[in-house]
């Protein structure tokens, strides 16, 4: 295989990874808003959070495999207390098209007080999360040997983008919840508690968010603008993709993660120019995103 093929294929499956990975945290953001109408600014910090919390449980414990179990679950915790102490809490007040308002206020905040909260726990030096020693190695794909880890990225997302499919659309669960969005009255009527079928989906989403920083750690930098980072580009995906589409959140981070492995070898100065052109286009033309519906 020649160079110019070996730098395709490398530069595609960077691409692939950041794109799993980036989908890992929209997938989340458009589950809350596509089922709950909640504009969680915050998302991206309980990202970068996860990122930080992982980082303490190798500290202490060493061992990658306990904190990528534990840190999501951690930050899946502090999200349910989120929606049910504060959002949940807002929503009580029946404040009409004003709701947004304060509903993006409050996460803002959120998001305020966790990139404080991790300047002063950790401070504002980067830290480096190291892999697992199975995967810190090399291994044959496509005639050449690429990093284990990325490829362990790629199969970890796959495998919740099916698990969640699975759950969602193959489920009696599934089935509540997406009932529960479409017609959130009927569903109470039959006797099914929709408060606790939300706070499920605001915990699933922040789960994703954690799954996502954990993973991201021996890949991205983690330091406290990382959840800055993050949240511009998975809101581009969602925007693109469809509020509340999986599928069009899907397709989207795969662009993205691409545009951003070959934009960076072959025009680092227009890619993006490119992304944020082509976002003023299909948005000029399809503003609810490519697989956005209108209720």
């Amino acid at each position: 295989m020649n160079a110019i093929a070996v730098m395709l294929i490398t530069q595609a499956v960077h691409g692939l990874a950041y794109g799993m990975l980036l989908f890992l945290v929209a997938s989340g953001f458009t589950l809350i808003f596509g089922m709950m109408g909640i504009l969680n600014i915050a998302h991206a910090s309980f990202f970068m959070l996860a990122a930080y919390v992982a980082f303490q449980i190798m500290a202490w414990s060493g061992n990658f495999w306990l904190a990528l179990l534990l840190a999501p679950l951690a930050i899946a915790f502090l999200g349910i207390l989120m929606e049910r102490v504060m959002l949940r809490r807002i929503r009580r007040f029946k404040l009409g098209k004003a709701l947004v308002l304060f509903e993006l206020m409050l996460t803002v905040g959120i998001m305020v007080c966790i990139e404080e909260a991790v300047k002063n726990i950790w401070g504002t030096d980067p830290q480096i999360i190291n892999a697992p020693d199975a995967l810190r190695g090399l291994i044959p794909c496509f005639g050449m040997t690429y990093p284990a880890y990325r490829l362990f990225i790629i199969g970890l997302a796959c495998s919740i983008l099916i698990l969640l499919s699975i759950v969602l659309f193959k489920t009696r669960l599934g089935n509540i919840v997406r009932a529960a969005v479409q017609d959130a009255e009927m569903t109470v009527a039959l006797g099914i508690n929709v408060p606790l079928v939300f706070t499920f989906v605001f915990g699933l989403g922040t789960w994703l968010a954690g799954v996502a920083g954990v993973a991201a750690g021996p890949l991205l930098t983690v330091f406290p603008g990382l959840a800055n980072q993050m949240l511009l580009d998975s809101f581009i995906v969602v925007a693109l993709g469809g509020f509340g589409s999986l599928m069009g959140a899907f397709i989207i981070s795969m662009f993205l993660g691409e545009l951003t492995a070959f934009g960076v070898q072959f025009f680092p100065g227009y890619s993006t120019i490119i992304l944020f052109g082509f976002m003023a286009f299909v948005l000029t033309f399809r503003p609810l995103g490519l697989f956005g519906e209108r209720e």
